[in-house]
Formats: C-alpha cells, sequence, structure tokens
C-alpha cells in the first residue's frame, strides 16, 4: 500500500500527467471548445466538433472498461455519485457557455492560453477560481445551496444513461457504455475532413486518455492507499480556485488532484508553446475587452458550480461516464456560448 506521506504526491502525479495531455492538445491539437462551437456556426466546419467527439468516444469506452474490470466504482465519482438536478444543468450550464463566449475562453482554454504567454487569460484564470470558491464555499455558497443543493445520490440505480438502460434490459453497464462509446467514435470519424489532419486526431485521443488516466490513477490509489481521497478526473472551474488556495497556503494545505491537473495543463501548453514557435506576452490594451473578459469569467464561475462542471468537467469527464447531466449541460454551454457569440459578432439585431 501507499504510505499516507505519498497518496497525495501521487493523486497530484497522476493529475498533472493527464494535465500536460491536455495542455499539449490545447497547443498542438487545437483543442478548444469554444473554437469548435465558433467554426461550426461561423465558419461551416465541424471538424473541430468532431475531435471532441473523438475525445469523448475513446474516454467512455475507456472509463466502461475501468467498470468492466471492477477498477472503478461509479458511486464514487462527484457525477455519478451525486443526485442530478437538471433545472441546475441548463441554468449553469448556459450561464457558463454564455461567459466562454464573453471571456473568449473556458477554464481550460485560459490556461492553456496562460502556458502561450496570454496574460489577460491569467486574469481569467483568476476570477475563475475565485468567483468558483465564492459560490462554492464562501459568502455565496448559502444561495447556492437553497437553489441548486448538490446531495448525495439515495437512487438504487446511478442518474447515467448506461446504468439506467442496463437495468432496464438487463445487458451489462459496461457492454452499452463501450457501445455507446465507440458509436460515437465512428460518427465522430465518419467525415473525409476530419482525417485531413490526423495529428489533430491524435491529440483528440490524447484527451480522451488523459479523461480515463484521471479515474483510474486516483481509484487505484482512493483503492489501495490510507487516506479517503476522492475519486476524480479533470475539470477546471473550483479545480482552479483549489489550486490558487494551495499556493497561498500550501504548508496548510495538501497536494490534491486538481493541483497537478492545472498545473499541468499550464506545463503542457508552455512546452507546445515552444515547440511550434507560438509563445509571446501578450496583454489587454483595451479597458471594455478586459471588462468583458472578467464579466465571463464570472459568468463561467457561477455556472460551472452550479452545474458541477464547466466544458471538460461536465463536456468530458461526467460525459465519459454517461451521466445524465454530461448531455444536458453540454447542450446549455452550446446554447449560451451561441447566444454569446451571436451578441459579440452579429448584435441583437434582426437578420434582414
Amino acid at each position: 500500500m501507499l504510505g499516507m506521506t505519498y497518496e497525495h504526491l501521487a493523486v497530484a502525479g497522476v493529475g498533472l500527467l493527464g494535465g500536460l495531455l491536455l495542455g499539449l492538445a490545447a497547443r498542438l491539437g487545437r483543442f478548444c471548445s469554444l473554437g469548435a462551437i465558433e467554426d461550426l456556426l461561423y465558419g461551416g466546419s465541424s471538424v473541430r466538433i468532431r475531435h471532441w467527439g473523438v475525445a469523448i468516444g475513446i474516454a467512455v469506452m475507456g472509463s466502461f472498461s475501468l467498470i468492466a474490470a471492477g477498477w472503478l466504482d461509479v458511486s464514487h465519482t462527484p457525477y455519478l455519485g451525486a443526485r442530478w438536478q437538471p433545472l441546475a444543468s441548463i441554468c449553469g450550464g448556459a450561464l457558463f457557455g454564455y461567459g466562454m463566449a464573453l471571456a473568449g475562453s473556458c477554464g481550460y482554454g485560459a490556461l492553456a492560453r496562460l502556458g502561450g504567454g496570454d496574460l489577460r487569460s491569467f486574469v481569467i484564470v483568476l476570477v475563475i477560481g475565485v468567483t468558483a470558491y465564492t459560490v462554492l464555499s464562501g459568502p455565496l455558497a448559502p444561495l447556492r445551496d437553497a437553489l441548486f443543493p448538490q446531495v448525495a445520490s439515495t437512487n438504487l440505480v446511478p442518474d447515467g444513461i448506461a446504468h439506467q438502460i442496463g437495468s432496464f434490459t438487463g445487458i451489462p453497464v459496461s457492454w452499452i457504455g463501450i457501445a455507446c462509446g465507440a458509436v460515437l467514435l465512428v460518427i465522430s470519424l465518419a467525415a473525409r475532413p476530419v482525417w485531413n489532419h490526423p495529428e489533430h486526431i491524435f491529440w483528440a485521443v490524447m484527451v480522451g486518455i488523459a479523461v480515463i488516466s484521471g479515474w483510474a490513477g486516483t481509484a487505484w490509489i482512493a483503492a489501495t492507499g490510507f487516506e479517503a481521497l476522492p475519486v476524480a478526473s479533470h475539470s477546471f472551474a473550483a479545480p482552479v480556485g483549489e489550486t490558487i488556495l494551495w499556493f497561498m497556503s500550501g504548508s496548510a494545505r495538501p497536494l490534491s488532484f486538481a493541483v497537478g491537473s492545472v498545473a499541468g495543463v499550464w506545463t503542457g501548453a508552455f512546452l507546445g508553446s515552444l515547440y511550434k514557435g507560438l509563445f509571446r506576452w501578450e496583454a489587454c490594451e483595451d479597458p471594455r475587452e478586459l471588462r468583458r473578459q472578467i464579466l465571463g469569467a464570472i459568468l463561467m464561475g457561477v455556472g460551472a458550480v452550479i452545474a458541477m462542471g464547466c466544458t471538460v468537467g461536465q463536456g468530458l469527464s461526467a460525459f465519459s461516464l454517461l451521466a445524465w447531466s454530461a448531455p444536458v449541460t453540454s447542450a446549455a454551454i452550446f446554447g449560451g456560448a451561441a447566444l454569446g457569440l451571436r451578441q459579440l459578432i452579429m448584435g441583437f439585431q434582426p437578420a434582414e
């Protein structure tokens, strides 16, 4: 068994390795949620959305393979271990998506841009982290808890698509999950333009593997270690706030998966930027732009806590377990981002 002295370091290491893959994917594979939505709505291209489908398909197949092997107990995960609230997914997702459009990136994208030298993203990262903790456990926590209480699930069957289909049909849950992931993977790859850049497909696969590694690593440490450490995978809202707290009070707070994950994304993006020759310092010269980005970051911090995840937390990690919250939150994020992009690009005037 792992000694207690090393368990926190071990989970941080798991987060760091997966975060490195995510950071490299952002810079070398152009893996970006807002960019994918913008390409689809205004660029006439579904390629980057399909890359997300590839990542999700790989993550689903891998996660349900872990379940089949008995290595992952979904009741210990935050997405299937908590009671799903559809209204929280819709409201939180829409707030996050709209804020993402205003800020120009999500939390994951801001960390990746910060790794490339964009100091504007430093402000976004700080605001997301502080806002998320203000709503999660700070002054706004009572209001959030009154409106959207997050409680443990008491359902006999977890709020997951595969689990509920399995309870009705008697088909093993792992088979359903692996089949769903395979179908999504095939559909995502079934377009010739996707294959024009095979390196981007490779990095989408790496993103899926990063999510799987989070579940596998933290589940193994939780099962073999002495401390009751949470089973987790990647997300970038409240974990950003947790990382900020650790940097301010590391002598009093242990390392965590979240700290490793956030550090890994920044480091991976930094290395990827150096490799591509894209690293350069950038700052905001327009106060109006900075104001808009700060407002967007505030909305993302609030929305992610309400929805229990961001584009990565719900769009990848929760999706990898086929939680009902994942497609609903992802659709709400898409809708909020579409509204925000329309406001920024076209305004709200009706088309003639």
